[in-house]
């Protein structure tokens, strides 16, 4: 079984997870920006942490077998701080290095007049940039948030095949399906969705456009929630072939879309690591020294 996490921040997690996840199948992941747990004091520091997301992070996902990409951006908390929105100055550059598959996470926190500027400004760099849209719909209102989104993104003209829903629930599934954009769901647990409630909706709403992630961080997640709801995608009748769509070929058909993907032609391979020089190396043209 050959697994790709479209959204797990594994700067979070540590080797061992790398570990049991490349024991578990998972061969790929997406690692969007995001917010640290406490926040930051200015773009510096955003700055630093793209750089390990396209350095250091890499390198060590190769060492265990596994691919890495990133997307960049102002996450929606951030977006209502001061100190963190000169970052969308330097992001711009940001979006032209080889591992940032899409522009991500935007969309809504508190659903404020600030964030919505993020959003839309990033969305527009998106199109700009020819990436896709990773889109973080609310944990509070989260119906409403999600509807808010689906507006601006119509607003601003993206093409709906170009953007990814996620975070989503049963209550608001069915919303994003009419859209034509890509449907997220993150195994998470107590907060969001687990293998058994995701199981229900793919029998429901089919497996086209739906990627599942385990959204693992520095909380109480499941860096193997991919493979569970694999698992119980089997137990309830899914088709190998159906699991492969949903846990590979998705995300391989909607990341794919940046033209910047580089996976191993057989994911039973275990991927190369680079030299560490060399992940170094790509920080220091990052930053232009």
């Amino acid at each position: 079984m050959r697994i790709f996490d479209p959204h797990i921040h594994m700067t979070s997690r540590t080797t061992s997870d790398y570990e049991a996840m490349h024991a578990a199948g998972i061969r790929a992941v997406v690692e969007p920006a995001f917010w640290l747990g406490q926040p930051r004091t200015g773009a510096t520091s955003f700055t630093d942490y793209f750089d390990s997301l396209l350095g250091w992070e890499p390198f060590r996902a190769a060492q265990f077998g596994i691919r890495h990409h990133c997307t960049l951006a102002l996450n929606p908390k951030e977006a209502n701080d001061p100190r963190c929105v000169e970052v969308l100055d330097l992001l711009t550059r940001y979006l032209d290095k080889d591992a940032v598959v899409a522009v991500g996470e935007i969309g809504y926190d508190s659903i404020t007049p600030e964030e919505d500027h993020a959003l839309v400004t990033q969305v527009r760099m998106a199109m700009d940039h020819g990436l896709p849209v990773l889109v973080h719909t609310p944990h509070r209102d989260k119906a409403i948030g999600t509807r808010r989104t689906l507006a601006v993104l119509r607003d601003v003209g993206i093409a709906p095949e170009s953007v990814l829903i996620d975070h989503l629930t049963e209550l608001t599934v069915a919303e994003v399906a009419d859209t034509g954009c890509w449907m997220g769901f993150s195994i998470y647990p107590h907060t969001k969705m687990d293998p058994q409630r995701m199981v229900r909706v793919l029998k429901d709403h089919g497996t086209d456009r739906i990627l599942v992630n385990s959204a693992a961080d520095w909380g109480r997640s499941d860096p193997l929630a991919t493979r569970r709801t694999a698992e119980a995608m089997l137990a309830a009748g899914f088709t190998p072939d159906q699991v492969d769509h949903v846990m590979w070929r998705n995300p391989v058909a909607f990341y794919g879309q940046s033209g910047r993907l580089t996976l191993p032609d057989d994911p039973d391979e275990p991927a190369a690591a680079p030299p560490r020089t060399a992940a170094y190396l790509g920080n220091s043209v990052i930053r232009g020294e």
